[in-house]
């Protein structure tokens, strides 16, 4: 089959190449997928990096960890009914080739009212925004405040807040991330290019206290959002874009009462009830089917091409995740 691999860490763009791989054959408790879409993710290419939680075996590492498409093989105690059923899976490795193996409890049946490009990007973002937001402990009503919020999960993270009625102060590092957050029906987006960005935060939140924050950057930015918190506020670091440490005053820490938390979605879902991951996913699946929660694309391409679709996925100013087809 052909897949998207490689052989070193390194840049994704130099190391990603196109090869022929063995198919897989499920064993105990998993299925094949024949894969239709699969996106590419920030942590992916951090894999690739060697720079992430999970390091793959090398040489003949294939990428990807997400993807939506149709069950084709099934292993040793495996319900039959899912042969043929298209599905979406997350948290898996291999997904950047013709086929994958997933275990059989972490597939997810795709319903007719939802595209393949909507599909192939259902879980790992979305349900690591809808985990977060119930990580952060928001209610309605509630103001929290994010960076980076043009991002995938950011993105997500605000329309499903916006669904629950949770308030969600957006800030972009660009004046232009304020429309494209605008485009997506996403509001109180706040640019922090201009000095006085703060204040405008402030004057949208009026007398309600900031109850939690998330931070993507790390370094000062860190600092920004510890200041922006009300008293026991909840700081969560999510990522660090910048790659630099959090720089955090004693200040607020000391005087609000912060707490201060790490969060690894494959941590907080692989400790998370069966039964809330069904109820968490059937409310995600009800928002994308009404248009609540939109997941665009910014292209789709070939295996073959992964160089170019790496390239496209690092670009600044995108207006939706990168996809790869087979």
């Amino acid at each position: 089959m052909r897949s998207a691999t490689h052989d070193v860490f390194g840049e994704p763009q130099d190391v990603l190449k196109l090869k022929d791989a063995p198919v897989p054959e499920p064993g105990q408790g998993q299925l094949r997928i024949r894969m239709l879409l699969s996106p590419i993710h920030n942590h992916d290419l951090w894999t690739v990096r060697g720079n992430y939680g999970y390091k793959p075996t090398l040489p003949g590492a294939i990428g990807g960890s997400e993807a939506v498409g149709i069950v084709d093989a099934l292993g040793d105690g495996v319900d039959s009914s899912l042969l043929g059923k298209r599905v979406t899976t997350a948290g898996v490795h291999g997904s950047w080739a013709e086929y994958f193996l997933a275990p059989a409890a972490g597939v997810v049946p795709v319903p007719e009212t939802i595209t393949d490009e909507a599909a192939a990007q259902l879980i790992a973002m979305p349900f690591s925004s809808i985990s977060l937001l119930e990580f952060l402990g928001a209610k309605p009503g509630d103001w929290i405040v994010q960076n980076t919020a043009n991002g995938a999960v950011g993105k997500a993270v605000a329309m499903l807040a916006q669904a629950r009625g949770i308030h969600v102060v957006n800030l972009v590092r660009r004046d232009e991330g304020i429309d494209e957050l605008a485009q997506l029906g996403i509001v109180n987006g706040v640019s922090t290019a201009g000095k006085d960005w703060k204040d405008k935060v402030r004057a949208l939140t009026g007398d309600h206290p900031i109850r939690a924050g998330v931070d993507s950057i790390g370094g000062a930015a860190s600092n920004d959002i510890a200041e922006l918190l009300g008293e026991n506020g909840l700081l969560v670091s999510f990522g660090s874009m910048t790659g630099d440490p959090m720089q955090i005053s004693s200040g607020p820490v000391i005087f609000k009462q912060l707490t201060i938390k790490g969060f690894w979605g494959s941590k907080v879902i692989g400790s998370m009830a069966q039964e809330e991951r069904r109820r968490l996913i059937g409310e995600l699946i009800k928002y994308v089917e009404a248009g609540t929660i939109k997941l665009p694309v910014e292209g789709i391409y070939d295996l073959e091409d992964i160089s170019q679709a790496v390239k496209a996925s690092l670009a600044s100013g995108k207006a939706g995740k990168v996809l790869l087809k087979a």
